[in-house]
């Protein structure tokens, strides 16, 4: 198989995911040329916002190989990664990402992602999610034990 293959696979998964009640969104994992992992979204039929296809992947693709650290595999997208997929295929630390649909074409049927990068840049008062910063003196413990801790595992 080759990358126009994975490709076609993660197509064929955004289309295929919409019979089952889905969103048009489907990834496939890859590492030397195997098949790690494939996925839809599956936001509403488990009724959780996370479960996009590239999160899903990711959390199959980490499972199967009993690792977090996705190093040496790539990513193949029905379309290019929201914010938070983005974030977790920096997260896992995966090699490279090809994707079909743009962000425009989303925006074009509704999936945009436009309000989450415009409130990145917000300062936290100017955020339509109501944020404050609070406790810090307290919650900066657990960092302060984490930085001295000699058996940690870095991620």
């Amino acid at each position: 198989m080759d990358k126009k293959d994975f490709m076609k696979k993660a197509i064929e998964l955004s289309i295929k995911n919409m019979d089952r009640g889905g969103g048009p969104f489907g990834a496939v994992i890859v590492k030397d040329g195997e098949v790690i992992a494939e996925s839809a979204n599956s936001v509403t039929i488990d009724n959780d916002p996370t479960a996009h296809a590239e999160v899903n992947a990711i959390r199959s693709a980490a499972k199967k190989l009993g690792t977090f650290d996705l190093s040496g595999c790539e990513i193949y997208s029905s379309c290019e990664p929201c914010p938070m997929c983005l974030g977790a295929i920096y997260w896992a630390k995966i090699d490279s990402l090809y994707f079909g649909n743009n962000k425009k074409d989303a925006d074009n049927i509704g999936f945009s992602d436009n309000f989450i990068y415009q409130e990145i840049e917000k300062h936290y008062s100017e955020r339509n999610l109501k944020t404050e910063t609070m406790m810090r003196d307290e919650a900066i413990e657990a960092f302060e034990i984490w930085q001295n801790k000699d058996d940690k595992t870095e991620y």
